[in-house]
């Protein structure tokens, strides 16, 4: 099932409900508040030309199982919620949904502590399924891989979280939504009894919002009155992938273990729906919140970047880090490197080019990566400030917790 252009709307000038942001995260919550609220009038407004055409195009496609959070955390929580709704979803809407695995590596044995913990996360969490696989036993499941231990998570699956989009989206004009595309929000004001929405189309009063802008949220939040901490960040993540005759390489989806001070996996090799195998991503923050090209500047973006006391505290602290990962951006040896210390037959002559993506990252004025989803309210409207990775994976969940919210706080009646 795919998206119909020729079924997009120009923007409304009256609504109940607007969803700032056309991104598999907005259509879910736009479609979840219609299916509660059947006759409500429930309009989504994309900044670009075409729905989900950042974080949700623009990714691995993994669906992840929720190995890698603190128990209790909401993306804990809405990861291993979203991970189920998601796969039913898909096979009751017949997308490519496949469970291929996922093997964390530790890679030597100081590694070991942080693999027992990223164990001990995933079954407080409620993953199915985990196994700790022991040296000797990891050719059996990766044959060209290789580490002192492992923990295998069966369930992890990979998905085009741009056909789930476009699904939604389906779902949402066919329950009397309307999407409009090419209608960037670019004011917020508050009202008695309604938000006007300024946007390229000219303007949208609506009783109620709800703000899923990606790079964009701490924008539009500080627009609807909210204060400006945190920040969005964008940090840019490029791939590599396999040439075909390489790809046996990698049967399924191989990570090493991650730093747990940090919200990145680190680099890791995955399998997708569509057959590739990429390597990546680099975590390089970069001169605009849409700089899929390295070189992308965008003045406004540079400075609010550069503004926020919070990125000199995380450089300050990361410095070393930010190092790496430059060298990693701009030596694509750097980043085969990384791979190879989990799947040693991987050589600078069996990758090629693939694709970068930009993670809208949320940084607090204290200089601290925030690392679970953020949610905030102003009059009238919801935010949500901080929505990175796993959101693909728990956007369902997420609509439904969004949307809980907003029941309690919106008056949705006709």
């Amino acid at each position: 099932m795919s998206y119909p252009p020729g079924q997009a709307h120009a923007a409304p000038g009256h609504c109940d409900l607007a969803v700032v942001g056309g991104g598999i995260l907005g259509l879910a919550l736009a479609r979840e508040l219609l299916r509660r609220r059947p006759g409500a009038r429930v309009c989504v407004l994309e900044r670009e030309g075409r729905i989900g055409a950042h974080q949700t195009s623009h990714n691995s496609g993994v669906v992840h199982s929720g190995v890698y959070y603190p128990p209790g955390s909401l993306k804990a929580r809405l990861c291993v919620e979203g991970a189920r709704e998601l796969g039913s979803y898909c096979e009751q809407r017949g997308i490519a949904y496949e469970r291929s695995g996922k093997l964390i590596l530790a890679a030597s044995a100081a590694e070991l502590p942080r693999l027992e913990e990223l164990e001990r996360r995933g079954r407080a969490n409620g993953v199915q399924g985990l196994r700790r696989i022991e040296g000797g036993a990891i050719a059996e499941i990766e044959p060209h891989a290789t580490g002192v231990a492992g923990l295998l998570s069966p369930n992890t699956a990979i998905v085009d979280f741009s056909a789930v989009a476009r699904a939604l989206a389906v779902d949402l004009l066919e329950a009397g939504g309307t999407i409009a595309t090419g209608c960037e929000v670019q004011g917020v004001l508050s009202g008695g009894r309604s938000l006007r929405l300024g946007h390229s189309h000219g303007a949208t009063e609506a009783r109620h919002a709800v703000f899923c802008a990606g790079a964009w949220a701490d924008r539009l939040a500080r627009a609807a009155g909210a204060g400006p901490d945190p920040r969005i960040v964008p940090f840019r993540g490029a791939y590599l992938r396999l040439v075909p005759s390489r790809q046996r390489l990698v049967r399924s989806l191989v990570y090493p273990v991650p730093d747990p001070s940090l919200p990145f996996l680190g680099v890791h090799l995955t399998r997708t729906v569509h057959g590739e195998v990429l390597i990546g991503p680099t975590a390089l923050v970069v001169g605009a919140r849409d700089a899929y090209r390295l070189r992308s500047v965008r003045r406004a973006d540079l400075l609010e970047t550069l503004s926020w006391p919070g990125t000199w505290r995380l450089l300050a602290r990361w410095w070393r880090t930010g190092i790496a990962e430059v060298r990693q951006a701009a030596l694509r040896s750097e980043l085969v490197r990384g791979a190879a210390r989990y799947v040693p037959g991987i050589a600078l002559a069996d990758v090629e080019p693939a694709f970068a993506g930009v993670r809208a990252q949320a940084l607090g004025r204290d200089g601290r990566l925030l690392d679970d989803f953020v949610f905030s309210a102003t009059p009238r409207a919801l935010h949500v400030r901080n929505a990175p990775s796993p959101a693909a994976t728990s956007s369902l969940a997420i609509a439904r917790h969004v949307a809980d919210t907003a029941e309690r706080s919106f008056d949705l009646r006709r």
